[in-house]
């Protein structure tokens, strides 16, 4: 059994989906560890499912630093934000970790460090799976200051990797306090120890941000991990309906960032930006939205690899996955950064040539959303976003990203025996 310990909201379960999926494929039982909320999303893909008996969605977290995690806009907002949640791990730990005896294999999200001392102390293999680059490197900027901040390259890498030890530290202690009774004596930030005994996979296409040459030949990069939706997806009969009775309309989402407090804002923001660049849209995740124009769709939830590319532009937050299923998709992007990386993948958005140049959520308004979205319709635009989109479709990432770790899998029996 491999077992995958990941954390966070759905947009950060599905690319480990993807790869169990993959796994599933070469013969591999998989199970994800997570919380009752995940249950539904995990078994309807067929993977196996560990129930934790809390999650981030069911603790007790004040709502003022949900909002706080939401706009951290700059690195020292977003360090102290990790700082306040790093609490809420401890009891998520421990249960992680007991969900990793027995195991084969452990897959650990960044967040989830635990899997990487439960595999030293259980002695089993171990690999670290992460949804972005987070190695250091000299040849770009890490995902929390590309774009914005001239500083130190690898110096970004270090700050980047310190938030997220930061979260996953007091957890981490605590449990493996509770289980040797001290900590061990190599316990600290485990990301770059990646060798032969510890790879490490990356969800990232080689044409968004290229494998850096300087990196570690054990750290693994071969395009985005998808999820393999099931070919019996049926559209709402009113949303086909829509999209069949004009041109391609542009999809206006926000995810997990979305706040239901400003939803009547947002709503009048998009009519009237849809208003002054005369185009069609589809409103996702914002409930339901009464009196629209009848040139504006809204609805819950539609997987994006469906629905993109029947768009002629996507308008987002900029989430790893969102902007990945975007630039796969092969239309222009439009992105309205809240906070963490999601200025990164706006501003390289831009820098590719397929989208507009990133709004920050705090300077949206209509008229910039407007001119965003005749900017990333231009035919240049569009051409490129094609061109991007399917080279990423051809990469097979999850796929290559299974091989590695069944290839590796394989040479730790071997050696054992």
């Amino acid at each position: 059994m491999i077992t995958i310990l990941c954390s966070g909201s759905r947009g950060d379960f599905q690319p480990y989906i993807a790869l169990a999926q993959e796994l599933q494929k070469l013969g591999k039982n998989v199970r994800i560890v997570s919380g009752k909320n995940f249950e539904e999303l995990i078994t309807g893909y067929g993977i196996g499912f560990y129930e934790l008996s809390v999650d981030y969605q069911s603790i007790d977290i004040d709502p003022q630093m949900i909002k706080e995690a939401q706009s951290s806009d700059n690195p020292i907002k977003m360090l102290l934000t990790f700082n306040k949640m790093k609490k809420y791990a401890v009891s998520l730990t421990r249960e992680m970790y007991g969900a990793c005896e027995g195991s084969e294999l452990i897959i650990y999200h960044p967040g989830a460090t635990i899997g990487y001392f439960a595999g030293e102390i259980m002695g089993i293999p171990s690999v670290l799976a992460s949804p972005f680059p987070m190695h250091k490197t000299n040849e770009v900027a890490s995902v929390i200051a590309y774009g914005r901040y001239t500083l130190p390259k690898t110096f970004t890498y270090k700050l980047l990797q310190k938030m997220l030890w930061t979260a996953s530290k007091a957890g981490a202690s605590d449990c493996l306090k509770s289980v040797l009774g001290k900590l061990p004596e190599n316990f600290g930030c485990p990301y770059e120890r990646v060798d032969e005994r510890h790879p490490a996979v990356v969800s990232c296409s080689n044409y968004v941000f290229p494998r850096p040459k300087d990196w570690n030949e054990n750290i693994h990069q071969h395009g985005y991990w998808f999820v393999e939706e099931q070919d019996n997806y049926s559209p709402p009969p009113e949303l086909a309906r829509f999209l069949d009775s004009g041109e391609k309309p542009v999809y206006i989402g926000f995810g997990s960032v979305f706040n239901k407090d400003e939803k009547d804002n947002f709503v009048k923001l998009i009519v009237e930006a849809s208003k002054i660049c005369g185009k069609r849209g589809i409103i996702c995740g914002m409930g339901e939205i009464s009196e629209l124009p009848d040139n504006i769709f809204a609805i819950n939830g539609v997987p994006h690899t469906w629905l993109f590319p029947r768009c002629s532009a996507v308008c987002h937050h900029g989430g790893a996955g969102t902007s990945a299923a975007g630039f796969a998709s092969g239309v222009p992007s439009v992105i309205i950064p809240f906070s963490n990386d999601q200025f990164a993948w706006a501003y390289r958005a831009y820098d590719l040539g397929v989208g507009s140049k990133p709004i920050p959520r705090k300077k949206l308004t209509a008229n910039n959303l407007s001119d965003a979205i005749h900017y990333s319709l231009k035919s240049d635009v569009i051409k490129k976003a094609a061109f991007l989109g399917e080279h990423i479709r051809n990469e097979d990432g999850a796929k290559k990203a299974a091989s590695e770790i069944i290839s590796f899998l394989s040479k730790q029996i071997r050696v054992s025996a």
